[in-house]
């Protein structure tokens, strides 16, 4: 027969020391907290392709899909990993992620998870560069993004053959969906007049290029890197040259200089979303490029 616990100092350390691991471990992220179980865990570096990889997975057995990020994290610029997000890694069997220099923690990410297979969605796709660099935003021109869907389709075949079939099914069901989505943008902006923009930073030249508009300025060429006086004044007198109408900011920033230069010029400021923060679902990409066509056709008229 066991006797009573004589409540000594290393009993009661020994109650703190498992209370304070409980704490712990109710602390840790939610989705798998490094462990790999049964099915495929399958981690998206940033929203687009959360998004994107939602479509493709959906009603795929066993498939478990999760965004790395925080859903207010935006564009990974100079994005370090965190804690949790090491622990997600841990437990990921497959990791989505756009490449192009987007995520520069890449290789650290890679190193620490030997194990896991990573699909970038970005291969085969033509960039756009500036000073030789790839521009990496390339989810904002839709044909560009239906390449993306059916790389991320291709390498979860790849990693999961049993339904190989399903996630390329998927794929060809979304990417008529993004196609639709892109004949509606190409129709709503045929006839508006403006075709040039001023932009908050280098998120829309895709976008740009693929419905024929012209990105005259940019505000940032990196978001939080404010703006020099004679950048502001350059791009001042870009947007009364061109008679602009509109300077276009994005929701995951502050939109203090374009609030400035739309003072100087009598130019409204206008939200562009670059699809990087939004809901968990699988129709959210599609919509966001809606509003962002409602928003051009009042902005250009």
């Amino acid at each position: 027969m066991i006797g009573p616990v004589v409540d000594t100092p290393e009993n009661r350390g020994m109650r703190k020391a498992v209370a304070f691991m409980a704490i712990v471990a109710a602390a840790m992220p939610s989705v798998w907290a490094g462990e790999r179980g049964p099915g495929l865990k399958v981690v998206a570096s940033f929203y687009p392709l959360y998004i994107a990889t939602l479509n493709v997975a959906c009603g795929v057995p066993g498939v478990d899909v999760a965004n790395m990020t925080p859903s207010f994290a935006g564009c990974l610029h100079d994005y370090s990993l965190t804690p949790d997000d090491r622990a997600t890694l841990a437990g990921a069997d497959v990791f989505v992620v756009n490449g192009a220099g987007m995520e520069n923690f890449l290789d650290k990410a890679v190193r620490q998870a030997p194990r896991m297979k990573v699909i970038t969605s970005s291969d085969g796709v033509d960039f756009i560069r500036r000073d030789g660099e790839p521009n990496p935003h390339i989810w904002l021109s839709v044909t560009r993004h239906i390449r993306q869907v059916r790389n991320i389709a291709d390498g979860l075949a790849k990693a999961d053959p049993p339904h190989a079939e399903a996630y390329r099914r998927n794929a060809d069901a979304y990417a008529v969906k993004l196609r639709k989505m892109k004949e509606e943008i190409e129709a709503g902006l045929k006839d508006v007049p403006l075709r040039d923009i001023v932009t908050f930073h280098e998120a829309f030249p895709y976008f740009a290029e693929e419905f024929g508009l012209r990105v005259a300025a940019v505000i940032e060429r990196d978001p939080g890197d404010d703006p020099s006086a004679r950048e502001m004044a350059e791009t001042i007198g870009v947007v009364r040259r061109l008679g602009i109408k509109a300077i276009f900011t994005e929701p995951q920033y502050p939109a203090k200089a374009a609030e400035t230069i739309a003072r100087e010029t009598g130019a409204r400021v206008c939200l562009l979303d670059p699809a990087v923060t939004g809901p968990a679902d699988r129709d959210a990409f599609l919509d966001i490029m809606r509003r962002n066509l409602a928003t051009l056709r009042k902005a250009l008229k």
